[in-house]
């Protein structure tokens, strides 16, 4: 493609491209599809969106498209690969220079250059980080900031990447500009301090962007020196906090360096805990004084406080920090760590934390205690205050539940010395509470729910029977209406309590008090506590009752997460209570059809529902026929790819369990018109071509047969074409002799994917499994497919290997699995011994491989000093069972003995390792063996060397 004649072709296809009118968009990125392949079209996109002169939206797309081809075409084994000619004169484009103007645009050329630079840095690219290195010294401030910005996304890719060559190269380049980078910190740091005391905001907000992103630069390859330094900036960054109020445009840049700075240190203290215990006792000192101190007052914000209270939850919990049972088997450095941490947490600190995380303590944040926000949001909406998010991650990001968190996480390391102060403020607290003294029922609330959350730890220093007969019952009926916020908190309290220790011979007063608070009128308190612990015969007396009032609360509230909630108890009833039910499920019945409809924008909610239904069918049983006017139709709608839904009701497990399986597999046990049922089936077969997890659908398909064969044969045709397209569902438990020729229309597809280099990571991972497994135990198929595919490529079939082996290596961390990466180490061994120069020429990458898996797969005996295969099982042993634990089925049995059978688990590594390299050394000679070892980095055939040698 000839870059002057084909530049405003290719702008004017880039132009189309960005129209709203797909009839002139669709036929503009057809064409751009076509250009891909063609020599010279990304030396015309980089021209295209370095010329500052054209339309934003189509500089943007040239960038994409530029971006897009790395991955496709960068790569020189890559189908259509770009010339080494036009990838050199690319890469001297791309860093000619830093000036674009527009940010969005700067921030996708800093990440292609990345891409390329992980591919080609630093051995094709040399002058990268020199070039980059040289560009953020300039005195111009776009240049500066475009270069600092390019060189974080750099080394930031760079550290990404994981072979043990990648890994030394990285730690060779971040030594040489660790330096330079941190003096580039210190200064734009210093120069942002400077110009925002002589009240120069504009310069110092220029500063401090500059400032933000050399310390993002760094932060890749941070030492513990650095670290020092990130303290005594932090101090002055919060002082500077001062002079700025909350929503000034400063005051926000300011707040997102600081969270920078603690991020810097919490990475740190995650990935390299040892590094860091120098570190523990400034850190310690730091984050308690400004979170538990008035040292914070007036600087201190949200977010840093989290910060805060995650550092000193990491150094509590933290391992590493921690001597081992036996003194005399704890490594020094944890000794050393616990000893500093000791030292640190005197029981009058732990104490001062403890009281300060629970209580009101004047100019501090109220950590448990519900804020005046808090509880107007009760009083205006009390639903959305009921079902405050506080699961998953939250605690990493949310105050209140990084300080539960934190607390509990405290109380576990310290209980001895927190226990007594914990239960010194419950007996302060004894009695009813004042309802004309606010303070004194917050500060209850905030005891309670620190009790509730000790529950565990508290086990054997609460008798929570004689406190809930003598205390908790009678807070429970307080009636004033000041004091739904003990009542609220109390049962929740025994929620947490009930399964740690609670005589069941109280249960039955507690369904009393249970039926008493729903009937209570503030919603907040009749919201119901789950999961309670019953003896269904100890419940039945009051299901009646409960479930009717269930039932109309289910009706009474509005938001989604609130019906879900109530239909999550109203779940966990029916099935503690199953054919019992029955009596009382009339309403809800009729109501569910009614509240579906309902919440047709609402997939969640739907979700919910069709557990509801899951458990309505499995108690109602054969009467169940009555839910069928509503049910097949809702089943129909959740297997129907066409509608958006079947996303949340069929395929995503972790959302709803996948709900309308299950309520279809109970439905099949009972009698159902035929015509209803084929319409099902129609479309169970796109189903199956969309969901990535369908071995669940054999179960149907076995039902299906037996209910009518005639209709199934019909179907049977379409269904296979779906298997066929299922490229990631197939697995190693397919036998490789017969599932070779099985599924032979799919492996072409498969190997196009490994030697192309496919994008998604988990899809890559499966394709080097299928094409493992064939290689290491049907060689003979493998070298028939790859002559095939060579004819494909218009390549050699070593050619192909090569190409195959190469990605191979380079994708190798794609695999997580430990029984992956060990097949892929014994498939690609399985190829020695060789005299192919192309396997000689990979020997490098294979042997990689091999270490890699062998730090997978190897344990050492302590004992004999020898390293032992932990994936070997050697014969099938029943396992020793408890009391509470169910023995394996006949379908386990047959999955370990079909493991018996895997060369994963009865080929050690380590001997199949070492019997091919001695056959390659015999083929060879030990003079051309040692030349090609040589090949191998000496760090990586040390390891090697020290793996055989404990054979």
């Amino acid at each position: 493609m000839d870059i002057q004649s084909a530049s405003s072709v290719v702008l004017q296809a880039l132009t189309q491209a960005t129209s709203q009118d797909t009839a002139v968009l669709k036929p503009a990125e057809e064409q751009l599809r076509q250009w891909e392949t063609q020599p010279g079209f990304y030396s015309v996109l980089l021209s295209i969106f370095n010329n500052h002169l054209l339309d934003v939206n189509v500089r943007w797309l040239a960038v994409l498209y530029f971006k897009n081809g790395i991955d496709r075409y960068w790569r020189r084994v890559a189908p259509h690969a770009l010339s080494e000619e036009e990838k050199s004169s690319l890469r001297a484009g791309l860093i000619t220079n830093f000036n674009e103007p527009v940010n969005q645009i700067a921030t996708q050329i800093a990440v292609l250059i990345a891409k390329v630079a992980r591919l080609d840095c630093p051995r094709q690219w040399p002058e990268l980080i020199p070039i980059l290195l040289e560009s953020v010294k300039v005195q111009d401030s776009l240049q500066q900031h475009r270069a600092l910005l390019t060189f974080y996304h750099v080394t930031k890719t760079l550290a990404s990447k994981r072979l043990a060559t990648d890994r030394r190269l990285f730690q060779d380049l971040a030594s040489s500009i660790y330096s330079f980078a941190c003096s580039l910190w210190n200064h734009h740091t210093d120069t942002f301090l400077q110009q925002i005391y002589t009240g120069d905001q504009q310069a110092s907000l220029s500063s401090l962007e500059r400032t933000l992103l050399s310390l993002k630069g760094t932060h890749t390859h941070t030492q513990p020196g650095f670290l020092s330094a990130v303290f005594e900036r932090l101090k002055q960054f919060l002082e500077c906090c001062r002079q700025f109020g909350p929503g000034s445009l400063c005051r926000e840049k300011l707040e997102k360096t600081i969270i920078l700075f603690t991020k810097v240190l919490l990475d740190f203290l995650e990935y390299h805990p040892c590094p860091f215990i120098p570190l523990i006792q400034c850190s310690l000192e730091f984050a308690v004084s400004y979170v538990f101190t008035e040292a914070g007052e007036g600087v201190v914000f949200e977010r840093f406080i989290v910060q805060c209270m995650n550092l000193i939850k990491m150094i509590v919990k933290n391992d590493a920090y921690k001597p081992a049972k036996n003194i005399e088997d704890s490594k020094p450095e944890s000794l050393e760590a616990h000893k500093i941490k000791t030292a640190f947490f005197t029981h009058q600190t732990l104490t001062e934390i403890g009281r300060r995380l629970t209580l009101i303590y004047p100019n501090i944040d109220k950590y448990f205690l519900l804020t005046e926000e808090e509880l107007t949001m009760w009083e205006e909406d009390p639903e959305s205050f009921a079902v405050e998010e506080t699961g998953g991650d939250s605690w990493k990001y949310s105050l209140r539940p990084c300080t539960e968190v934190l607390f509990l996480d405290i109380f576990h390391n310290y209980s001895q010395t927190l226990t007594p102060v914990l239960l010194e403020m419950v007996q302060n607290l004894q009695g009813p509470s004042n309802v004309e003294d606010p303070v004194q029922m917050l500060m209850k609330d905030a005891v309670y729910n620190a009790v509730g959350l000790a529950a565990y730890e508290l086990f054997d220093n609460v008798d929570f029977d004689q406190w809930f007969k003598n205390q908790l019952l009678g807070e429970l009926q307080v009636s004033h209406n000041r004091y739904k916020l003990i009542r609220r908190r109390v049962i929740w309290l025994i929620g947490q309590w009930i399964s740690v220790k609670f005589k069941p011979e109280l249960r039955p007063l507690l369904y009393e008090v249970i039926l008493s608070l729903m009937q209570d009128p503030d919603l907040v308190v009749t919201l119901p506590v789950d999961d309670f612990e019953f003896r269904t015969e100890q419940f039945l007396p009051y299901l009646e009752s409960i479930f009717g009032l269930l039932f109309q609360l289910l009706q009474q509230v509005n938001e989604c997460d609130t019906k879900m909630q109530v239909l999550h108890v109203i779940s966990c009833v029916i099935e503690r209570v199953s054919i019992q039910i029955r009596p009382y499920v009339g309403c809800l019945v009729q109501y569910l059809p009614v509240l579906w409809k309902q919440s047709e924008e609402h997939n969640m909610l739907r979700c919910a529902i069709l557990t509801t239904l899951i458990h309505l069918v499995q108690g109602l049983g054969a009467e169940s026929k009555n839910l069928y006017p509503f049910l097949l139709p809702v089943i129909q709608l959740s297997t129907d790819v066409s509608q958006p839904p079947h996303v949340y009701l069929v395929s995503e497990p972790k959302l709803c369990y996948q709900p309308t399986l299950h309520v279809w597999m109970i439905v099949q046990k009972t009698d159902v018109i035929r015509s209803q049922v084929y319409v099902i089936l129609q479309c169970l077969q796109p189903v199956v071509t969309k969901d990535w997890n369908y071995s669940s659908y054999n179960q149907y398909i076995k039902t299906y047969l037996m209910y009518s064969m005639t209709e199934m044969i019909n179907y049977a045709e379409a269904l296979c074409r779906s298997f066929y397209e299922l490229l990631r569902d197939i697995t190693t438990e397919v036998s490789p002799v017969l599932g070779s020729h099985m599924f032979q229309p799919l492996l072409p597809a498969v190997l196009r994917g490994i030697v192309e280099g496919e994008r998604y990571p988990v899809v890559m991972s499966t394709y080097l499994g299928v094409t493992g497994r064939i290689l290491l135990q049907n060689s003979g198929f493998f070298t028939s497919l790859l002559t095939q595919m060579a004819v494909e490529y218009n390549q050699e079939a070593d050619q192909l290997l090569g190409s195959m082996i190469e990605m191979w290596v380079d994708r190798m961390d794609n695999i997580t699995q430990p029984e992956r990466r060990k097949l892929s180490a014994l498939a690609l061994t399985s190829l020695l011994p060789s005299d192919n120069s192309v396997i000689q020429d990979k020997f490098c990458g294979i042997i990689n491989i091999c270490v890699e898996a062998l730090h997978d797969v190897m344990t050492e005996d302590p004992e004999t000093a020898t390293f032992k295969d932990c994936m070997l099982m050697s014969h099938f042993e029943e396992p020793k069972l408890t009391d509470d634990e169910e023995p394996p089925t006949e379908q386990d049995k047959r999955r370990k003995l079909l493991a018996l059978e895997d060369p994963v688990h009865s080929v050690s590594l380590q001997q199949f390792v070492y019997e091919k390299l001695k056959a390659q050394q015999m083929l060879m000679g030990d003079q051309g063996f040692q030349a090609l070892m040589e090949t191998v980095d000496t760090e990586v055939v040390r390891q090697l060397q020290e793996f055989i040698h404990s054979m």
